[in-house]
């Protein structure tokens, strides 16, 4: 899909389609005025029919259009004009990219654009944020089809969007560059995602890291085995990967394109390519979607990605702890006591709390290898975030003032949210354990917050947030399927730090 801006009258437009908005009570926006009178009153003529009311998400497509340089108009319903707020705006551009995704033209201007979004002034933000909705329209996931199935083909290859004013273009251009890296990263996520388990394996996610720094060369890769890791002393990922046939990587990837001053950033993602529970055994029932629980690994390659591809100035380590969850006669065991890579000991109450063993041995690693500026865990840690937050916000914990708010507020400027939640020592005393330093688990209440303490232990020492990321990362249902956040969340708050905000 090639991406453009433009600054023009709507209807001088000649184009396969031409979106505009309609406000609720069936008030047209500016560009719809314009069209309405070069048509000759045809859009009144529809609202007044009741064909088109301007209710949130509503579409009406309008054909046969004499006198008209646009074969189609697409009428877009924006709610209440005073209620118009970027989850509004967000909810107007994915109807209308819905109905685009089917339409038979090869272009389109868009004009949601121009309208004036509640706390938004950026035509910038504008054209990312409605190209980061229709790349996420137009997603499709085809890699493991037979090779009888025919590949969806999408007639539309050129969206133009527009804005008010010549001068608004620099603004515009610098949104989709944003905004196509970023699109660009969400993708490799959800490829990674939605990738099955036979295929996406820990050697698979190292191969994928390897690839990665072959396309970007300002990454650089390297890759550890078990032999390595064992060396080492990272007995809790260890202990994690002893059930699978399936070897653990232990994988970093470096992009120093900042001040060598400058301390780094570091991506920590949980990378469970398929977990079972191992001996604390999941439950049959929708398990195959434990694919997914590499969700954090997914999100640090497509950050990595899009960082690279908007060659931003800033020093940033990716590094992914891969491993499956599986039972056998090999697996750990609930009362079994892990020793990690940080010294400290762990007894084994579920195994089914593995992302946090193999993130412990994941940070520790970064400490004792990197000075950082921040530490960003992301992971698909508990089903208890689910339970708090549901699927519309990712759980933030962290030990740091403004990185935790750095973090929720680049995630409101994508609608990619999350939500400070607290990590008050209260709960540590939660894992306290008779026969280790600590127990993995903290039992049901708090779930989610003592699984964010757990990882403090190895963590206190770092400037450092966790996301967990299990509400979110994923779709069930008739849109199942991986969603690629937090990369918007994680790839605006590093084009921010490049900007030194």
């Amino acid at each position: 899909m090639e991406y453009l801006v433009k600054s023009g009258s709507p209807e001088k437009q000649r184009v396969g389609c031409v979106i505009v908005g309609i406000f609720d009570r069936r008030k047209p926006s500016t560009q719809a005025e314009s069209l309405d009178e070069a048509s000759g009153g045809l859009i009144a003529s529809v609202m007044r029919r009741g064909d088109m009311d301007g209710k949130l998400g509503q579409t009406t497509l309008l054909h046969g259009l004499d006198h008209m340089f646009c074969d189609r108009i697409l009428l877009v319903g924006c709610g209440k004009e005073r209620d118009f707020n970027t989850r509004a705006y967000e909810k107007a551009c994915r109807a209308a990219a819905t109905e685009l995704d089917s339409m038979g033209g090869v272009d389109a201007a868009c004009y949601l654009t121009e309208q004036n979004v509640r706390g938004r002034d950026d035509f910038g933000w504008s054209v990312k944020q409605a190209l980061l909705v229709f790349e996420d329209v137009f997603y499709r996931f085809e890699a493991c089809k037979g090779s009888k199935y025919e590949p969806y083909t999408r007639k539309l290859s050129r969206l133009t969007f527009q804005v008010p004013r010549r001068s608004d273009l620099p603004a515009a251009e610098r949104g989709v560059t944003e905004g196509v890296a970023t699109a660009n990263g969400v993708k490799f996520a959800k490829d990674l995602g939605n990738m099955p388990g036979n295929i996406c394996t820990p050697s698979y996610l190292a191969d994928q890291a390897t690839a990665l720094s072959e396309r970007e060369s300002a990454i650089k890769t390297t890759v550890m085995d078990e032999a390595q890791m064992q060396e080492l002393g990272m007995g809790a990922l260890l202990g994690v990967s002893q059930g699978s046939t399936q070897p653990a990587k232990f994988i970093v990837m470096e992009y120093m394109n900042g001040p060598k001053s400058d301390k780094p950033t570091a991506l920590v993602g949980k990378g469970v390519t398929f977990d079972a529970g191992g001996i604390s055994l999941k439950p049959g029932a929708a398990m195959d979607e434990m694919k997914y629980d590499m969700g954090g690994a997914a999100s640090v390659f497509g950050a990595m990605q899009a960082a690279a591809e908007m060659g931003l100035a800033i020093n940033l380590v990716g590094v992914i702890a891969a491993t499956e969850n599986l039972p056998d006669g090999n697996a750990f065991k609930p009362g079994d006591i892990l020793t990690s890579l940080s010294g400290q000991t762990i007894e084994i109450l579920n195994t089914d709390a593995e992302g946090r063993l193999a993130l412990a041995d994941a940070l520790t690693w970064v400490e004792q290898n990197y000075d950082t500026d921040a530490v960003i865990d992301m992971a698909t840690l508990t089903g208890a975030a689910v339970v708090a937050l549901g699927h519309h916000a990712a759980a933030l914990y962290g030990n740091n003032s403004p990185l935790r708010r750095a973090l929720r507020d680049a995630g409101d400027e994508t609608c990619d949210r999350a939500w400070p939640m607290p990590l008050w020592e209260d709960y540590q005393s939660d894992l306290e354990s008779n026969f280790a330093d600590m127990a993995n688990v903290g039992g049901r209440a708090g779930g989610s917050i003592t699984a964010a303490c757990f990882l403090h232990r190895f963590a206190r020492k770092l400037r450092w947030a966790h996301l967990d990321i299990a509400g979110v990362a994923w779709k069930s249902g008739k849109d199942k399927g991986a969603t690629g956040r937090p990369v918007g969340l994680l790839s605006q708050y590093l084009i921010n730090r490049a900007h030194g905000e």
